[in-house]
């Protein structure tokens, strides 16, 4: 391939000809592991230095400190205290994951902590490079029963290198500001959903009536008010490769249904005959019913459309098709995703931190419901909620996107900075 002017080919790839092309191990410092105290000392656990294990870094920041230990703890056991600004690597577990320490932090032995030469290189750049390349990480993964990456294999990783530290920083620096933007878009979004689940919790209940509506609400179970169906066991030896696919849990995220990448399907001839009563209906509301977590429960529920048609339920997932003379689409469908319906399902279903639940459990819900008007008013209040939500969403994405695409110029040299 050819190489256009001011750039050079290298093991690599292409980057700029007064870049250098560097072995970790010779622009570091030192790597430092970590380890665990002793947790049958219960002293060693009641200090004030944090102590991470990989669980704790999230999207590329450690997101939470669950533990402190003492100045003992540290000194008695393999841990170390990685120094605030040096970059965390985790080694083990969960190999990708990587962060800039925030903090004087300790480390489980999850994790390397890399001290780089200031003089040369400095560790923002290291880690947005990383961050961008995790797959050269994951790629040295090593190890049978416990995977993970030596100092060796690290010392052996090349990175490109800018030829000043100026121009490292700029680049870290711009793809920081893009992770700020994106950290305010998320901030909103978690808020957006707050209040909208503010909201629910105040019109589904009838604590808060809408303009015009004076009427009395009604009592009723799920089972008076709508028709449910949980879908069936199908066995892998049913599943076929092609023909009408199966709707499993995992396919629903966000009031969204994704059967684009489903696997499992079973033949027309059964899904026409033995199982015709599970085939889906558009204008369904769809729920995940197994293996969900309660917190999350409210982003497993969809509508059925057109668009997503043929297919069959499966297990783990139900349908619902309400009683349109008391109780309608739209406000079932949010009813659904509310805390009310949570706290009520959670108090019944099986399972602790992950929900498991069928038609008997749905059918002792308790929901309050209006006359038909005002479930139509309330209903389209949280529908522009709703609305306004997925447009943040989508600029969330395109944000994603964007910053991905200035990695891939910014770490590769093709956009200079300076």
């Amino acid at each position: 391939m050819e190489v256009k002017p001011g750039y050079k080919q290298t093991e690599v790839g292409v980057i700029p000809e007064d870049w250098d092309v560097k072995k970790l191990g010779a622009v570091v410092e030192k790597f430092v592991n970590g380890g665990t105290p002793s947790t049958k000392n219960e002293n060693y656990w009641t200090g004030n230095i944090p102590w991470i294990t990989g669980a704790d870094i999230l999207n590329q920041k450690v997101a939470d400190v669950r533990r402190h230990i003492t100045k003992e703890a540290v000194k008695c056991s393999s841990t170390n205290v990685i120094g605030k600004g040096n970059l965390l690597l985790v080694s083990r577990t969960g190999v990708g994951k990587l962060a800039i320490a925030p903090f004087d932090i300790a480390i489980s032995q999850d994790f390397t902590g890399v001290y780089v030469r200031e003089d040369t290189l400095i560790p923002e750049y290291l880690y947005r490079y990383f961050d961008f390349n995790q797959a050269v990480l994951q790629g040295q993964n090593q190890g049978t029963s416990i995977k993970g990456i030596t100092r060796d294999t690290l010392s052996a990783i090349c990175i490109p290198l800018p030829p000043t530290k100026a121009e490292q920083r700029a680049i870290a620096e711009a793809l920081g500001n893009a992770d700020a933007l994106l950290a305010t878009l998320e901030k909103l979004i978690a808020k957006k959903r707050d209040l909208k689940q503010g909201a629910m919790q105040q019109l589904l209940t009838g604590k808060k009536r809408l303009p015009g509506f004076i009427g009395e609400w009604s009592s009723r179970v799920m089972s008076d008010v709508c028709w449910f169906q949980e879908g069936p066991g199908v066995r892998n030896t049913q599943f076929t490769s092609s023909g009408i696919k199966l709707l499993n849990g995992t396919n629903i995220f966000r009031g969204r249904i994704n059967l684009d990448t489903t696997d499992r399907f079973i033949s027309l001839m059964e899904a026409h005959g033995p199982y015709a009563h599970f085939l889906a209906d558009a204008g369904d509301i769809v729920i995940a019913c197994s293996g969900i977590s309660i917190d999350k429960f409210h982003e497993k529920v969809a509508v059925v459309t057109e668009a997503h048609l043929p297919f069959c339920m499966n297990t783990s997932t139900m349908r619902f098709k309400p009683h349109h003379d008391s109780l309608l689409s739209p406000y079932l469908y949010h009813f659904l995703m509310s805390e009310i319906f949570k706290s009520q399902i959670g108090s019944q279903a099986t399972g602790s931190a992950q929900l498991n639940f069928g038609p008997s459990h749905v059918a002792n819900v308790t929901l309050l419901l209006p006359e038909l008007a005002e479930q139509t008013a309330i209903a389209g209040v949280l529908s522009d909620m709703d609305a306004e939500l997925a447009v943040l969403e989508q600029r969330l994405a395109k944000t994603r996107a964007l910053k991905q695409g200035m990695m891939q110029e910014l770490l590769t040299g093709k956009t200079r900075l300076i």
